[in-house]
């Protein structure tokens, strides 16, 4: 049975698909591909149906992932059922998550850096209105974080319970 995991940011064009993109690398890296399902969705309907920004794009192709096949979606209600991990980007999503899910899948919902060693519990800051450094630092700090959820949901980190 695989394991559910959803990145979700404001609008599903930045932080979210680039998360979802090196998510699965890091997947993929660990021999994992086949235990785990990866989805990235808006707390907005902004850019729904909408390629990832192509700045996110090529900040991450330097790293070897290519995320131009994603589309943007909103988070659905019935996320919060299906999704073992739902991990916002920020405090206000995590705060718009909480909000919209019943309180049994609460749980679930943590923001993604929870799972960084070396940015632990800060935001993913968003990078739609800076330049290019922002999605570089966004990537590095994304980077970090999904290596620590594959650890844990591999078994190996154990830091939750």
């Amino acid at each position: 049975m695989a394991v559910k995991v959803l990145f979700v940011c404001m609008g599903n064009i930045c932080r979210s698909p680039m998360a979802e993109g090196m998510f699965r690398k890091a997947v993929h890296e660990a021999g994992l591909d086949g235990r785990i399902e990866i989805d990235s969705a808006g707390t907005h309907a902004y850019h729904i149906g909408s390629a990832p920004d192509p700045r996110a794009q090529q900040a991450i192709r330097q790293r070897g992932v290519d995320i131009s096949g994603l589309r943007g979606r909103k988070v659905e209600d019935a996320d919060f059922e299906y999704y073992d991990y739902i991990l916002g980007m920020d405090g206000d999503n995590i705060d718009r998550l909480k909000q919209r899910a019943p309180a049994r899948h609460h749980d679930k919902i943590h923001r993604l850096l929870s799972f960084s060693r070396k940015y632990p519990n800060l935001d993913v800051v968003d990078p739609y209105y800076g330049g290019p450094q922002g999605f570089e630092e966004n990537l590095d700090m994304i980077e970090d974080a999904v290596n620590g959820l594959v650890r844990e949901i591999a078994g190996v980190d154990g830091r939750r319970g």
